[in-house]
């Protein structure tokens, strides 16, 4: 553990930026799964509905600096060319 006053402070942030990372990359990649799940059964119409949360979640992600930009653009590419294939 650090001594020093400003070195506390900054674990302590850290790990409350830690924790709403976690949160917000759990969000995103539950609501790709509940896509999937969607797909699979081959139920279109809650697939769109998943589509357009899961994209939603993936651009939040991105803009709180989670992931990528050039992530996030590929994982809703691939996430709507399954639900063309479909």
């Amino acid at each position: 553990m650090p001594n020093i006053k400003s070195a506390i402070k900054r674990v302590s942030v850290i790990e409350t930026k830690t924790l709403r990372n976690n949160m917000i990359k759990s969000e995103y990649k539950t609501a790709v799964k509940k896509f999937e799940t969607a797909v699979a059964e081959g139920k279109k119409e809650e697939a769109q509905e998943a589509l357009k949360y899961a994209t939603k979640k993936i651009d939040g992600a991105c803009s709180k600096g989670i992931i990528k930009k050039n992530t996030a653009s590929r994982k809703k590419s691939n996430l709507a060319k399954k639900l063309n294939i479909m």
